[in-house]
């Protein structure tokens, strides 16, 4: 039934949709295109691309510089990943702010697991290059299950498929890759499924089919729009800026025996590298930066007695703003050198972080005893 729903197009169509919804509401349409032409692309890249570890730096030259139009294809599949975290954190910034993890907790259970394999993804992607950044990231986060108790050693020569990042790590992260987005995907599908279920809450939080309208044609033009400005931002940038975000260190050939000055993530994951820097402890950094975004599998857990939505009250918007700053200033600090003040800051940002979730969590309580 459920399937029925998402796949007939007379429901798409039809589907009740509230008039008062804002452009923070476009995000997921805009996610869904986005995905479109990563794919697309993606899928023409592997045409010209080879994992080995001999040529696989060349072949990106060669499809920058001899492949017809592999240059925008190449610039469109790079900046078009940040461009999808950038929409990516407003969607999940739009479900905190309105509180939809309290009235549509399937659907964003469902959010937090296709953030986490698209997390994984962009992660593989960016290894695929194999510049100076590629390899040394790869090195660093890999060596990272190490940390896991009696089988962390074990557990990252397999991830390796050897004694160090090689041949056969390069073989299953491209696979991986291009595996990944039909999973997301699906994901997708099943998040539209739990989402049209119900049907889309609206600022105010409810779901009631009161003040709404046919999602065909007013949605439908809306989100029309929004694609055509993305898409107009996406080549602006690909044409004119199209390494304003890629590492300069990326841009040489990977070297084993020369490591990078200064080590870092691509900007998306910046703040939960600085959680992840700021403890001393290698197993605890490693379980703090699972908990950095395996939080928010909780958050609406903590929510389920309570069907009360407040996004509105003073205590809340201090909680989700400061929480905003929090993450902003984190992803800074993510960049900066590993000495003062920044690893301090980085410290003491890293508990906030977690006492902002831990207040998104108590304060319907705390409301309720008010």
């Amino acid at each position: 039934m459920m399937l029925q729903k998402l796949f007939s197009m007379k429901l798409l169509t039809d589907l009740p949709t509230p008039t008062n919804i804002s452009i923070f509401w476009n995000s997921g349409s805009i996610l869904g295109m986005i995905l479109g032409l990563q794919l697309v692309t993606g899928i023409f890249l592997s045409m010209h691309y080879t994992a080995d570890l001999v040529t696989t730096f060349y072949s990106v030259i060669h499809i920058m510089r001899d492949v017809p139009g592999g240059w925008i294809m190449r610039v469109l599949h790079a900046n078009g990943a940040s461009m999808f975290f950038v929409f990516l954190y407003l969607h999940i910034g739009r479900g905190l702010y309105y509180q939809s993890f309290i009235t549509q907790v399937h659907t964003w259970m469902i959010g937090v697991s296709i953030f986490l394999v698209c997390m994984a993804t962009a992660f593989l992607g960016y290894v695929l290059p194999w510049g100076q950044m590629s390899f040394w990231a790869a090195t660093v986060i890999t060596n990272l299950m190490s940390a896991i108790p009696y089988i962390g050693s074990m557990l990252v020569e397999w991830l390796w498929g050897g004694f160090s990042v090689s041949q056969s790590t390069l073989n299953r992260f491209f696979s991986l890759h291009f595996i990944l987005p039909f999973l997301i995907g699906g994901l997708a599908a099943i998040h539209l499924m739990f989402l049209h279920d119900k049907g889309s809450t609206d600022p105010l939080g409810s779901i009631n089919h009161i003040n709404k309208v046919m999602f065909h044609p007013y949605f439908t033009w809306k989100d029309l729009v929004g694609f055509l400005v993305v898409l107009l931002f996406l080549v602006i940038n690909s044409s004119f800026f199209p390494t304003m975000l890629i590492d300069p260190e990326n841009f040489i050939l990977a070297n084993s025996m020369v490591t990078p000055v200064h080590i870092q993530p691509e900007w998306y994951f910046l703040f939960a590298y600085a959680i992840l820097r700021s403890i001393p402890s290698k197993l605890g950094g490693v379980v703090a930066l699972a908990m950095s975004v395996f939080i928010l599998y909780i958050l609406p857990l903590s929510n389920l007695n309570w069907s009360l939505v407040t996004p509105f009250n003073l205590f809340y918007q201090m909680i989700f703003w400061g929480l905003l700053a929090n993450f902003t200033l984190l992803t800074w600090l993510g960049a900066c050198p590993i000495e003062p003040p920044f690893f301090f800051l980085a410290q003491s940002l890293s508990i906030s972080y977690f006492g902002f979730f831990l207040l998104l969590m108590i304060e319907p309580w705390i409301l309720n005893k008010l």
